[in-house]
């Protein structure tokens, strides 16, 4: 008994159940895009800060900061992302879903609200350049393509300030894209927020805000929770 109790304490995530919480924050109605978080609906919402990969280690001059409000029928976060070395893909197309986005600079969001399948989540992600994929992830049945075929019909605007070394990313999120997502004020959903950012090998850096406990992102036993506040 005691062997097997070990080994199920060794297959379990290091960081089970990520105890962080978001407050996104109740919006009247919905906004423009601006990827600027001195526009009128950000700048009264605090962020929450990254500085952080998924092993709980320090990622310094990568500096993630990620804000939230909400409407009746949008989930809107923005990104601040401070870097150190961009690695673009060239030649971008933001017309359709770039695959294989993650293997360059990404901002991502993991969120899923049904609290009993928690294996099953979506994937919304972004680039500096304004390039996009959304994912519909099942861990225990894998949909084709990585669930790629999925459209959530989510918008996204990117902006790159070179002088300051800050790429700005911000989601339009429909709600009802989002599985068992409930918007009213109260409501909570499992989210993760991560990065991708820099080029291989020395340059290379993941940030994560609820630590998964490996080198891997799709650990939803790790994810925080999203929480619907009014203003």
């Amino acid at each position: 008994m005691k062997k097997l109790a070990w080994i199920l304490l060794c297959m379990a995530p290091l960081w089970a159940d990520g105890k962080g919480v978001v407050e996104s924050h109740h919006a009247k109605k919905d906004v423009a895009l601006t990827a600027d978080p001195q526009a009128r609906h950000w700048k009264a919402v605090a962020p929450t800060v990254v500085e952080q990969g998924p092993l709980a280690d320090p990622v310094a001059g990568n500096r993630t900061e990620i804000r939230s409000i909400w409407t009746d029928k949008n989930l809107y976060i923005l990104f601040v992302n401070h870097y150190e070395e961009l690695n673009l893909k060239p030649d971008p197309d933001t017309t359709k879903d770039t695959w294989r986005l993650w293997e360059w600079d990404v901002a991502e969001v993991f969120v899923g609200a049904e609290m009993d399948k928690i294996w099953h989540y979506r994937e919304y992600q972004i680039s500096p350049q304004g390039e996009w994929v959304d994912l519909d992830i099942d861990r225990k049945n894998p949909l084709p393509q990585g669930g790629m075929l999925w459209n959530s019909g989510y918008k996204v605007k990117a902006r790159i300030d070179k002088e300051k070394k800050i790429w700005y990313g911000e989601f339009q999120i429909p709600m009802d894209s989002i599985n068992g997502a409930v918007a009213k004020t109260g409501s909570e959903m499992r989210i993760n927020f991560y990065r991708i950012q820099g080029k291989k090998p020395n340059g290379y850096r993941m940030l994560a805000w609820q630590p998964t406990g490996a080198r891997n992102y799709h650990v939803p036993e790790a994810f925080g929770r999203l929480r619907l506040v009014a203003k």
